[in-house]
């Protein structure tokens, strides 16, 4: 899923399940099991970020870009919902304000990354600013095409500071956007879901899929790369981001911090008390 030299996105299979060969139930049971662990390792990093150490300024940044409907919104319910709400920051980068414009693109991202110890989650993010905007003429082809070189020196220095960047486009075919968009007019528990904008994009989606192909080209960086998972399968895209953040994590190699106290004696303070 990682995206490298000679990345076609034409190329690639919505419906796939790259390194997975279970069913539907197999890979629900599967999201199950792992849950534990991210939310151990999560509590992990939290832990390090209250101490001095080597492991006190690590954090995880999870970047979804995906077209609308394509599950972004389950992937932070079902993927970063398993862990302890205290560690995650969540944030939607839609139209900027007035405020946010009269800044540079990237003055808005940077109010909204994750602390230390946290796993932060931008669904949708500065990405809207090279994508969005070249699609819609929203500022000038020169304007955009130095954006690039921008984000590829901010995410190369979060990592420098300790943030691990997981990208992920969430592939979906435009026929299961349609089904899935149809679905929401069906059900009056989904309609809140559905913007009648959203079909203003999906008439753009040829054009939308040319200005992802050049993030890809991009700014698919060593520090931090693109993983483009097929989505049309909710329950594979789950599994494959939750792997994609479980082993951000467990790269991090992090140990539980050393008590800065005498155990000893606080379990003789406590048989006292």
């Amino acid at each position: 899923m990682r995206v490298g030299a000679g990345f076609r996105l034409s190329d690639t299979d919505t419906r796939a399940t790259p390194g997975y060969e279970g069913r539907k139930s197999d890979g629900e049971r599967d999201l199950a099991s792992a849950a534990a662990e991210v939310d151990s390792l999560q509590e992990k990093l939290f832990a390090n970020s209250l101490f001095e150490g080597p492991d006190q300024h690590r954090s995880i940044l999870l970047v979804l870009q995906g077209m609308d409907s394509s599950g972004k919104g389950g992937i932070v319910r079902h993927v970063v919902g398993s862990v302890d709400p205290g560690g995650v920051t969540h944030a939607s980068f839609k139209k900027p304000t007035d405020e946010e414009l009269s800044h540079d693109f990237l003055w808005r991202i940077r109010k909204r990354l994750p602390a230390d110890g946290q796993i932060g989650v931008f669904d949708r993010s500065h990405y809207e600013d090279v994508l969005a905007g070249r699609v819609l003429n929203l500022a000038s082809p020169e304007e955009i095409d130095g954006r690039y070189g921008v984000i590829n020196d901010f995410e190369r220095e979060l990592t420098e500071q300790g943030t691990t960047v997981v990208k992920v486009f969430l592939n979906i075919s435009p026929d299961e956007q349609k089904a899935r968009l149809g679905a929401r007019l069906e059900r009056p528990d989904k309609q809140w879901k559905y913007n009648p904008n959203d079909i203003d994009s999906r008439l753009l989606w040829n054009q939308y899929q040319d200005a992802y192909q050049v993030v890809f080209d991009r700014t698919s960086t060593e520090a931090a790369p693109w993983h483009v998972v097929p989505a049309d399968h909710k329950w594979y895209a789950r599994l494959a981001v939750q792997r994609l953040v479980l082993d951000a994590l467990q790269h991090l190699h992090q140990s539980w911090p050393p008590a800065d106290y005498d155990i000893e004696v606080e379990k003789a303070r406590l048989a006292a008390s």
